[in-house]
């Protein structure tokens, strides 16, 4: 039996960007399956404390940005620390994602949550306008405008919502967040502990 890897995530989150390609990579190389699970960072900060950017003191947003530089320095992915259109809402990127990973599974649904991460933190692109995100759906070789239509329907919000409640019955409180045979690990930072739970 494959390991099984769940993979929770806000489409606007700097960290999971940071961390995507990395976590695809690890997952591939020792043949993890992976079950994608984009969620609503809101809801969940909302159940655990967590608080949106805007409301955290100055010391903390200070902090953020310098890791932002350090990660993107270290890591030698591109990131703009303050990017035009953010804050940003995730769910209509989360909800596309989902309809592609109905659709088309899961490689195609990992590719394209990279390439909307990267839009955002790379591209000065806006990831809530449902043109862009169609244009980045192309771009990946998707029918994005068609793929749109099939994420507002009632059965990608079921599986929207079923993803968020499930990060909160986890004790999810940030994104990324990786679940391994139960165990949690929070934030890019910690993919060597994870690729140490691929490996047992």
């Amino acid at each position: 039996m494959p390991i099984l890897c769940e993979y929770y995530f806000a489409p606007q989150s700097p960290w999971a960007y940071l961390g995507h390609a990395r976590f695809v990579a690890l997952a591939k190389t020792h043949a993890v399956q992976v079950e994608i699970k984009p969620c609503d960072l809101g809801k969940i900060f909302s159940v655990s404390g967590g608080l949106p950017l805007a409301k955290r003191a100055p010391q903390r947003q200070v902090h953020r940005l310098l890791e932002m530089k350090r990660w993107s320095d270290y890591l030698q992915v591109p990131l703009n620390l303050q990017p035009t259109f953010f804050p940003v809402s995730g769910d209509v990127a989360a909800k596309l994602i989902i309809a592609t990973q109905l659709a088309h599974g899961t490689d195609a649904a990992l590719d394209l949550a990279g390439c909307i991460m990267r839009a955002l933190w790379a591209e000065e692109k806006n990831i809530a306008d449902a043109d862009t995100l169609a244009a980045i759906g192309a771009a990946c070789g998707l029918d994005g405008k068609l793929l749109l239509k099939s994420s507002e329907t009632a059965s990608v919000q079921t599986e929207y919502d079923r993803c968020t409640s499930e990060a909160i019955a986890a004790s999810v409180f940030g994104s990324p967040w990786y679940v391994v045979d139960g165990e949690g690990f929070w934030g890019q930072d910690r993919l060597d502990f994870v690729e140490r739970a691929f490996q047992k």
